[in-house]
């Protein structure tokens, strides 16, 4: 009983082993160079998972094998009729350091060694050329095939019915490639629109002295250009005059109330715009932009108030360099009160490093005011200052600043006796950018 059980075991586990096993087909060459000359290197096989047709699974794996003066051996699992079907050997060739080539094999089951050339089914060079197939290739792959290929494809831009060639492409509003249509010569602006490229840039004229008879009598006064809008700052001995009220502004001509005509020794300055700073239509036609620029409150607000005999920053702001681009005009007004008579005071106005105004004012001086315009250039800034009190004279100015990017614009004080107190009681910065 003993004996026939040992035999039991030892034909099952004979068993065991037979069924363990797959049967391998050889695959047997010689391999050359072009130049005639026998390969060495190495085949690095790649397999994917595949289930026998005479059962059990082939997991995915990979082996090397040894190319020693063109001797190919090595044996495999036949992948001809296996699941899923069309399974293939990935075989990639290298030699001299590189993968020179890529090829896949379909190995069918046989009893003699096969050739290279008997399992070969595709090529493809190692720099990514077209498959050199022969019968029974794998085929293109499919682009469903490729994780997220279908989805990215999707994410890209295709053409509309605008879409030609030779010209500029443009995406519309529903995300397709268009061409921006229009002139050769026009400029493609941001929103795809088109029309005549250079736009009229403005420029400035300040403390311009008006033509005309200061009598008494005469009210009529001409500027030697035309004001952009309501650019027109117009000072009579430092004081500003109110469009509409004090005079009226018709092209270029300055008409002042009949009962206020400028009397003799008076002062007449003038600062204004020159050129399209309102409103412009860009594009051309009915289909163009709308272009406005305006007028922008840097900062505004009431001062601080110092009884300090050492200079003390009353107020100001700090101004980035994007907003000081060449054609732009920056102004600055300002006004101090001065209460006490124990002594005077000083005030002072900077622009960064650059000092615009200095001025000492008296014991009778209750109220100091001014303005500077700053008219920003590619090599810095000019800037024209005038200022006044309530017994200081009117005094003008011109001051040039170097370019620096971005600055502070301080406006200071201080009092020549404690027991007196400055206040900058209000002041603002505005930018009017440049078209």
């Amino acid at each position: 009983m003993a004996l026939m059980s040992r035999m039991t075991l030892a034909l099952a586990a004979f068993c065991g082993m037979a069924w363990g096993q797959t049967t391998l087909t050889t695959i047997q060459d010689t391999l050359f160079k072009a130049d005639g000359t026998l390969y060495n290197g190495t085949l690095v096989i790649n397999w994917v998972t595949f289930d026998l047709a005479t059962g059990g699974t082939v997991v995915q794996q990979s082996t090397s094998v040894s190319v020693v003066n063109g001797n190919l051996l090595v044996q495999l699992t036949p992948s001809a009729g296996a699941q899923p079907p069309a399974n293939v050997y990935t075989v990639n060739y290298e030699s001299d350091g590189l993968q020179q080539f890529t090829e896949t094999w379909i190995v069918p089951v046989s009893s003699v060694p096969l050739t290279v050339a008997e399992v070969r089914v595709g090529t493809t060079p190692s720099s990514g050329g077209s498959s050199d197939s022969g019968s029974g290739s794998s085929g293109p792959i499919a682009e469903s095939s490729v994780t997220n290929l279908v989805a990215d494809l999707g994410q890209r831009p295709v053409k509309g019915v605008g879409f030609t060639t030779d010209g500029v492409a443009i995406i519309d509003d529903n995300g397709l490639i268009e061409t921006a249509v229009g002139s050769p010569g026009d400029c493609v602006l941001v929103d795809g629109s088109t029309g005549p490229c250079g736009q009229p840039q403005p420029t400035f004229v300040d403390a311009e002295t008006p033509g005309g008879v200061i009598n008494g009598t005469n009210t009529t006064f001409t500027l030697a250009n035309l004001p952009s809008g309501s650019s027109l700052m117009l000072f009579r001995n430092g004081i500003y005059m109110q469009a509409g009220f004090d005079y009226t502004l018709t092209g270029s001509s300055i008409q002042f109330v009949s009962a206020e005509p400028p009397q003799l020794l008076d002062t007449l300055v003038a600062s204004y715009r020159v050129g399209s700073l309102g409103s412009s239509v860009i594009g051309g036609g009915s289909g163009g932009s709308v272009v406005t620029t305006s007028a922008q409150v840097l900062c505004s607000a009431a001062g601080a108030s110092t009884q300090a005999t050492t200079f003390v920053n009353l107020g100001g702001c700090n101004v980035p360099a994007a907003a000081m681009q060449p054609g732009d005009r920056i102004q600055i007004q300002f006004n101090f009160t001065h209460t006490g008579t124990a002594g005077g005071f000083e005030a002072q106005v900077t622009w960064g490093t650059t000092t615009v105004l200095d001025r000492v004012g008296g014991t009778g001086d209750s109220a100091f005011t001014g303005q500077a315009n700053a008219a920003i250039t590619s090599t810095g800034a000019q800037l024209s200052v005038q200022s006044w009190g309530s017994v200081l004279s009117f005094l003008p100015g011109i001051v040039t600043s170097p370019v620096q990017s971005g600055l502070r614009i301080a406006l200071n004080g201080q009092v020549r006796n404690a027991a007196d107190t400055l206040t900058l009681s209000n002041f603002t910065v505005v930018r009017f950018p440049a078209n």
